[in-house]
């Protein structure tokens, strides 16, 4: 069966009657599931399942779930997923190219691939092929939720069938899609059918195209591809090759202009001085190669000097084009090898995980402008010279910086914001969004302060159904987070739990834990400062870096962790990027709890206890 193909398009398709899905990078698959068993079919007819047993094997343990709703037929794209709205093409283009038996057997167990599933073809035996996209796509959701499957994409999800949601708003997804780097959307209008083997108008592909700035190297008389590259360290890297996106009479400029440069010439190639810059779109970089790469434009307002290696990997990460990064060699931690470059790469990585948390919160930073090797100093006003596009938010005489998308944390980046710590609420609540209790040590050896404070605290939360999330401060502590349903609580509410919480600790035990304020008296006691989580009070944010030598960050755990072992001079810059790709963020479902956090009889439970004491 040959599949129904989406047009290319380049112009944003926001359109009445279309909805948005995220484009996954993978192969193309149709599933089909009756008597004769589970078949996986590429879109060259060819059998899938050999080199992706993993799919029959997870789907074959749901068939009596299923059996009601055979045969069925799915449409779908087979993927390494990384990410809700990313896949890994890498990763499939490998797994798809293994020949051992043994190695597939291992790479399905270790890491198995995904069947994304976007449309139905065939339910309980019955065509669906004229039916409208909406219906269709209703159909998918309905037979999903019937078999008691997740909706959600979830890349560390064991479920390996998973559906691809319709969004009403193109903006919307493809906010997320930019900031998690995915390859795409796809746009159907909510009226097409489904056409076996038609490449439709009524489908249309948009890519999130990445640009460079690159110069010709050389051009190849039998095929017509234009060499490009960029400079590095004053050398020339080859990147790629293009050949596609050219006007007539742009190809025949770029000819002329080779032949004015020509270095030297053989049967097959011509060679050329740096000489004119062009801007190239592309998907990604692919065995040292731009995938899909198209002309977009001559750059004659650059030199073939301003075509970095540098820039070539901010494009790749899809930074903001218009946002000019300066100095990015400059040294900031020194002893790890650290420079700006590497930290604004850092803020990128880690700006899906990290913006939730600045969102709509007033911003107050910390700027070190000369890296660690110079004074830093708290910026809580938006400076004068901000771009437009940095929102702001004025209270209390203060313009704060509100830093709610991936721009704006750049340009804090660039700034050499390190430190980012925000209040306990929104800008939109009337109270606190969570309770935070920062568990600081006397000092970095006596960071089992403040793991035993942790666990006895979580005994206590799970005794009270409460779910709390923990991360290192990034210095020498950590921190507890209670997410809580927005504007039901106060600072009044929270003192009464903070405060119960304190004292139960030194209950547990007083020659580890202390509520006094004065240093001198604390000894090498853990200072339970429950009075800080207030109102105008702020808190590091997840993943924020800090100013330490080290290099820390502020790391989000999961509880098993917390424990002997745990130390906090392993949570660097380098170690968070690991961790993010090796494995799921730990507060990945923080928001989801706010709405079910059971927080309100536990605190009834407090008022009246203070009442009965009052009484007493």
């Amino acid at each position: 069966m040959k599949p129904m193909l989406p047009t290319l398009t380049f112009e944003s398709p926001v359109q009445a009657d279309w909805y948005y899905e995220v484009k996954y990078d993978g192969f193309r698959a149709i599933l089909d599931w009756d008597e004769n068993g589970i078949q996986l079919t590429s879109r060259n007819d060819k059998s899938l399942m050999p080199q992706f047993p993993e799919i029959s094997e997870f789907l074959l343990k749901y068939e009596e779930k299923f059996r009601p709703f055979l045969p069925l037929r799915l449409d779908g794209e087979l993927v390494a997923l990384e990410n809700p709205y990313k896949a890994n093409f890498s990763a499939i283009q490998v797994r798809g190219r293994l020949k051992s038996a043994k190695k597939i057997f291992d790479q399905a167990k270790e890491a198995p691939c995904r069947l994304m599933a976007f449309d139905l073809l065939m339910l309980g035996g019955k065509r669906l092929h004229g039916l409208d996209f909406i219906s269709r796509k209703t159909e998918l959701i309905n037979l999903f939720e019937a078999v008691g499957f997740d909706l959600v994409a979830d890349q560390n999800n064991d479920q390996l069938l998973q559906p691809v949601i319709a969004y009403e708003s193109f903006n919307d997804l493809w906010e997320k899609v930019v900031l998690y780097d995915g390859e795409g959307i796809v746009a159907k209008h909510k009226t097409s059918l489904w056409e076996e083997g038609k490449r439709s108008q009524l489908w249309l592909k948009y890519k999130n195209w990445k640009y460079v700035s690159c110069f010709v190297t050389a051009f190849d008389k039998t095929n017509g591809y234009f060499y490009i590259g960029v400079y590095k360290n004053n050398d020339i890297q080859e990147i790629g090759q293009v050949l596609f996106g050219f006007k007539p009479e742009e190809k025949q400029a770029l000819g002329q202009i080779i032949k004015q440069n020509m270095v030297s010439e053989n049967k097959q190639m011509v060679y050329v001085h740096p000489a004119i810059c062009l801007e190239i779109k592309y998907l990604e970089l692919f065995d040292n190669q731009l995938r899909e790469p198209h002309f977009d434009r001559f750059r004659l307002d650059m030199e073939p000097a301003d075509c970095t290696y540098e820039r070539f990997l901010f494009g790749q990460k899809n930074l903001p084009g218009d946002l000019e990064i300066t100095h990015p060699d400059k040294p900031l931690w020194d002893k790890h090898g650290i420079r700006k470059t590497d930290y604004i790469l850092y803020l990128r990585e880690v700006s899906p995980y990290m913006l939730p948390f600045l969102r709509n919160r007033l911003l107050t930073v910390i700027r070190f402008p000369h890296g660690m090797f110079g004074e830093a100093f708290y910026q809580k006003n938006c400076p004068d010279y901000a771009p437009d596009f940095v929102q702001t938010y004025q209270t209390d005489e203060i313009n704060y910086i509100i830093c709610n998308n991936l721009k704006t944390l750049v340009w804090l980046g660039n700034q050499l914001a390190i430190e980012f710590h925000v209040p306990f609420q929104s800008i939109h609540s009337k109270g606190p969004s969570e309770i935070v209790f920062d568990l600081d040590p006397p000092s970095k050896d006596d960071f089992h302060l403040a793991i035993k404070a942790a666990l006895y605290i979580k005994e206590v939360l799970d005794q009270l159904n409460l779910i709390g999330f923990i991360k290192t401060s990034g210095n020498k502590g950590l921190q507890i987070y209670l997410p809580l349903p927005e504007d039901e609580f106060t600072y009044d509410d929270t003192r009464l739990f903070t405060s119960f919480i304190a004292e139960y600790l030194i209950s547990k035990d007083p020659d580890s834990f202390t509520i006094e304020r004065m240093k001198k008296k604390r000894g090498n006691r853990l200072y339970v400062d429950y009075v800080q989580h207030g109102e105008g009070k702020t808190i590091v944010a997840p993943y924020s870096m800090r100013g330490n030598e080290r290099a820390g960050v502020a790391t989000p755990l999961y509880w098993e962790e917390v424990g002997e072992g745990l130390e906090p001079k392993d949570f660097t810059m380098q170690h968070a990027l690991k961790r993010i790709k090796k494995q799921a963020d730990p507060f990945k479902n923080y928001f989801q709890t706010k709405e079910i956090q059971p927080f309100a009889p536990v605190l009834e439970i407090l008022k009246n206890g203070a009442v009965k004491k009052d009484k007493a």
